[in-house]
C-alpha cells in the first residue's frame, strides 16, 4: 500500500512538473485524480511515447532533428534513439526497452522520468516565453503553445472584448458611396460652405443610391439569415457564439480526437491489418440448399393459396344454396327447394305426356 501511494504521489508531482514547464502534450487534459496521472505515464501508449520524447528534446535539443527525420511507423528506431540517450546519462541500460515502451514497474518509470526532467536546462525553465527567441534559433513547441495562450488571454481581457463583440456581431454601415456624397450635398449650408460647387443635382443620383441601398439591404438581410452565428438572442445579453464557447469547444475536440487516438493505436490497429476471412469451398452447396428451399416456400405459399381459394369458393356456394331469393312467383325458395320443385313439376309433365 506504502509503495503505490508513493507512486501515486510521484506521479502527481511529475505531472505538476510537465505543466509548469509548459509541455503541449498535458496542455487541457485537466486530470484530477493521481490514478489517471499514473496511468499516463506508466501504461503503454502513442501518448507516453510522446510525452517522453518531448521530455528528451527538452534535455538535449539535437534529438529533435533526430526525432524528425523518424516516420511515426519506425517506433522500434525511435525507441532505441531514446534508450541510447538514457544509457548515455547513465540513466538505463542498453536493454532497457521495455523502460521506454513503458512495461516496466510503475515506480520504475516514475523515478527515470523525473531523472530526465532534472536534467531540462534551467533556461528552459525560467525562459519567458513571451520573450522573442533568439534570431536563427527556432522556438520550441510549449513557446509556441505559452506564446498563444498569452495572446489568447489578453484578446479576451475587457479591454478587448468590446472589438470582439464587435467582429462577432459586426454593424456594416448602409450608405454607400454615392449615397454618403448626397447627403453631404444636402448638409446645411453653413456646413457646406466652399463644397456647395461640388454637388450638382443631387436628385439624378438620389433613384439609382436608393434602388441600390434596398437591394444592399436585401442581400445583407439574406446573409444574416444564412449566418446562424450573427442572429443575436434578444433574451441573453452574451452572443450566440462567444469566444469562451469556442474556445471550450476546440478544448473537447481536441479532448476526443486525444481519447480516439489513444484507443485506435492501443486497441483497433491491429485489426486493420488483419488478413480478410477464406471463403469457405462448399458456397455453392450453400446457394444451392438456398435456392431449393426459396422454391419450396413459394410452392407452399402457392398451396396456401390455393387452399384459401377452395375454402372462399366452397363458402360462397353453401351462401348461395342456403339464401332464400325470387324465382318469379312472388316467393322466396332456396335454390335446392326450387330445383326439387322444378324436377318435380318435370316429372308430373312426363308423366301426362306418357299416359
Amino acid at each position: 500500500m506504502a509503495g503505490t501511494l508513493k507512486e501515486k504521489e510521484l506521479a502527481a508531482r511529475l505531472y505538476s512538473t510537465l505543466q509548469g514547464l509548459g509541455c503541449p502534450l498535458v496542455e487541457g487534459l485537466f486530470l484530477q485524480g493521481a490514478d489517471s496521472m499514473e496511468d499516463l505515464l506508466c501504461t503503454p501508449s502513442l501518448h507516453r511515447t510522446d510525452i517522453l520524447k518531448w521530455i528528451c528534446a527538452s534535455c538535449c535539443p539535437s534529438l529533435k532533428d533526430k526525432f524528425a527525420t523518424l516516420r511515426s511507423t519506425q517506433a522500434d528506431a525511435m525507441n532505441q534513439e531514446m534508450v541510447r540517450f538514457g544509457h548515455d546519462l547513465m540513466l538505463c541500460k542498453l536493454d532497457d526497452l521495455d523502460l521506454i515502451k513503458g512495461m516496466a514497474p510503475p515506480l520504475r518509470q516514475l523515478q527515470f522520468l523525473e531523472q530526465l526532467l532534472a536534467l531540462i536546462p534551467e533556461k528552459c525553465r525560467g525562459r519567458s516565453i513571451v520573450d522573442p527567441s533568439p534570431s536563427g534559433v527556432e522556438p520550441s513547441v510549449a513557446e509556441v503553445v505559452q506564446r498563444n495562450e498569452e495572446l489568447l488571454g489578453e484578446l479576451m481581457s475587457p479591454t478587448h472584448m468590446a472589438e470582439l463583440l464587435q467582429l462577432l456581431s459586426p454593424s456594416c454601415c448602409p450608405w454607400s458611396a454615392d449615397l454618403r456624397e448626397v447627403l453631404r450635398c444636402k448638409a446645411p449650408q453653413s456646413k457646406m460652405g466652399q463644397r456647395r460647387s461640388g454637388c450638382s443635382k443631387p436628385e439624378d443620383h438620389a433613384v439609382p443610391a436608393r434602388a441600390l441601398l434596398q437591394s444592399t439591404q436585401h442581400t445583407l438581410e439574406e446573409l444574416r439569415k444564412e449566418c446562424i452565428f450573427l442572429q443575436s438572442n434578444a433574451a441573453s445579453s452574451s452572443p450566440a457564439l462567444s469566444p469562451c464557447a469556442l474556445r471550450l469547444a476546440i478544448s473537447d475536440l481536441s479532448h476526443l480526437m486525444l481519447a480516439f487516438s489513444q484507443s485506435f493505436n492501443t486497441e483497433f490497429r491491429g485489426y486493420c491489418h488483419r488478413e480478410p476471412p477464406a471463403l469457405s469451398p462448399n458456397s455453392s452447396s450453400f446457394c444451392t440448399v438456398h435456392q431449393l428451399l426459396h422454391t419450396c416456400n413459394q410452392e407452399l405459399r402457392a398451396l396456401q393459396q390455393l387452399s384459401d381459394t377452395s375454402s372462399t369458393m366452397a363458402t360462397a356456394l353453401t351462401q348461395v344454396q342456403m339464401e332464400r331469393m325470387y324465382w318469379g312467383e312472388g316467393q322466396k325458395y332456396t335454390l335446392p327447394a326450387k330445383l326439387e320443385g322444378l324436377k318435380k313439376k318435370y316429372t308430373e309433365f312426363l308423366s301426362l305426356h306418357q299416359q
